[in-house]
């Protein structure tokens, strides 16, 4: 059988872009698997969100190891987990490595930001980075203890998040490369793809790129294929965002209306959730084994 990671480079090779959807739950990774995405990311911007709470390194490992292993056993899609900073120095990302890969996990993605992190896209968030060694010395870790080697270590940098420039950028993810990164995440919060694209194309080295269109929607797959060099866009924040705006749009409906005598023929009938907790193969079950 073969290992996540492999599936994942496989799916790369054979696609050139592979299009990775975050999930913050099994039934969302369901879904993803039903519309066609190439792969989850394990969010933890999600995940917080799932919890209530804001995505600054408050979900601990252990919350988010448990709910990965939950969308593992209910997916067959390899698994990209967001470790935001590995947890700690590259003491912990030693640990975090061998956790995540023992979970099922294809890749982790780890950014340079410093511990506890605050999510890439407030627009007034204190964005502080690591030293460029101190961050080559978790991508070493990182590499070092991966057992399997076709399990993907992808290093973020956030320089141009922290307003650092392109030059900046550029010097971190050849630095991270010298240390074993598999491909760099480049990320923005400029709400044009401008700055990404420029990075792209600076960027020469044959290590792939990652990008995540969450503040630049228009940066789309034709767009993505002709920088030549992007060979993973992640759909970062997709998933609850879509949730969101279906829950309250549905609970305020109903409010309104005084029951749901006007919404009920909007959203999917209970069938349809029985559909996708797999009730058919408990009825085989039940038949087999229940005297």
């Amino acid at each position: 059988m073969s290992h996540p990671g492999k599936i994942l480079r496989d799916r790369i090779a054979q696609t050139g872009l592979v299009h990775i959807m975050a999930t913050h739950s099994p039934l969302s990774a369901l879904l993803a698997e039903e519309a066609g995405f190439d792969g989850l990311w394990a969010s933890g911007f999600e995940l917080s969100a799932l919890y209530g709470l804001p995505d600054m390194s408050f979900i601990s490992m252990t919350q988010h190891l448990d709910m990965l292993r939950a969308i593992a056993g209910r997916s067959s899609l390899p698994i990209v987990a967001d470790i935001d900073t590995g947890y700690g120095n590259a003491i912990n990302v030693v640990h975090a490595i061998t956790e995540y890969e023992r979970a099922g996990t294809a890749a982790v993605v780890i950014e340079d930001n410093r511990f506890p992190k605050v999510t890439s896209l407030a627009s007034d968030g204190r964005q502080g980075l690591l030293d460029i060694e101190e961050f080559q010395g978790k991508i070493e870790a990182a590499c070092s203890t991966r057992e399997d080697p076709d399990f993907l270590v992808i290093a973020r940098t956030e320089a141009l998040i922290a307003g650092l420039g392109e030059a900046e950028a550029l010097k971190r993810a050849h630095a991270y490369v010298e240390a074993g990164a598999d491909m760099i995440l480049i990320h923005s919060k400029q709400k044009s793809p401008a700055e990404i694209e420029s990075f792209a194309r600076a960027w020469t080295h044959p290590t792939p790129l990652v990008v995540v269109p969450n503040a630049y929607p228009e940066l789309d797959a034709s767009r993505v294929r002709e920088l030549g060099n992007v060979k993973m866009m992640i759909y970062g924040n997709y998933g609850v965002r879509a949730a969101v705006t279906a829950m309250q749009n549905m609970f305020q409906r109903i409010i309104a209306d005084g029951g749901v005598q006007n919404v009920h023929k909007d959203i999917v009938p209970v069938e349809e959730i029985f559909r996708l907790q797999g009730m058919g193969a408990v009825k085989d079950l039940e038949s087999r084994f229940l005297r």
